[in-house]
């Protein structure tokens, strides 16, 4: 007897003892994974910090030297707290002229001062709250028209950058292409702001989709077309 052109011994087809083991290993990786991951990195940058900050510590201000277990986190806890009251203090006329001596130390040290500077720039630049550094992601056409490619659009060009690349009044913005999957190193490029296409994903989801190799993309709703009814 047949049914909707169909016969009555046609059945589903059966999956395989093996192949549903498999495709539940995946499902518990998939599970497993991230989970596991999250709490590798998140416990060893806290052993780092306490590797880092706990020699420091005078035994007698360390619970450690009183208990007979390890506190994770403690030193971490210790640089946090140190830091935020560095900055307290750094804000009122007194601490600021401890750091303004601590900083005509550096300038005055060779070598030294040059590594200072520099590294006081870019936190300046990346950390203050005005800044709009690496805040915005887009797209530039890159290595070859046609092709398009990520990149964390920086900051205007500044200086002698700007002054010899803006003569025919074309303004450039700095970009920052990081390679895939490890977008610690890249290129530095300058780049017409005409030529890039500013995405509304932020800097994480960017980075999300740089670590996967463009297998997580974020979600992306379009606009909403305006109502053409009267």
């Amino acid at each position: 007897m047949q049914h909707n052109g169909e016969t009555m011994n046609d059945s589903p087809e059966r999956i395989s003892l093996a192949t549903r083991i498999r495709n539940n290993f995946l499902t518990g990786l998939i599970i497993c994974a991230p989970v596991a991951i999250t709490i590798w990195l998140t416990w060893s940058f806290i052993d780092w910090a306490d590797s880092w900050v706990k020699p420091y510590i005078p035994s007698r201000y360390n619970p450690e030297s009183y208990l007979q277990f390890a506190i994770p986190g403690f030193g971490l806890l210790i640089a946090v707290t140190t830091i935020t009251l560095i900055g307290f203090l750094g804000k009122n006329l007194i601490g600021r002229s401890i750091v303004d001596f601590g900083e005509r130390i550096f300038h005055r040290t060779p070598l030294v001062r040059t590594l200072y500077k520099s590294l006081k720039q870019i936190f300046e630049s990346v950390l203050k709250d005005q800044s709009s550094s690496f805040k915005k992601v887009g797209l530039m056409e890159f290595p070859s028209p046609g092709i398009w490619a990520l990149v964390f659009i920086a900051t205007e060009a500044k200086g002698e950058i700007a002054a010899k690349l803006n003569e025919d009044g074309v303004e450039m913005v700095a970009v920052f292409l990081p390679p895939t999957p490890v977008p610690t190193a890249g290129f530095l490029l300058f780049v017409p702001r005409d030529k890039l296409k500013v995405l509304d994903m932020s800097p994480e989801e960017a980075a999300k989709m740089l670590f996967s190799g463009g297998l997580v993309m974020p979600d992306y709703k379009p606009p909403a077309l305006p109502d053409a009814t009267v």
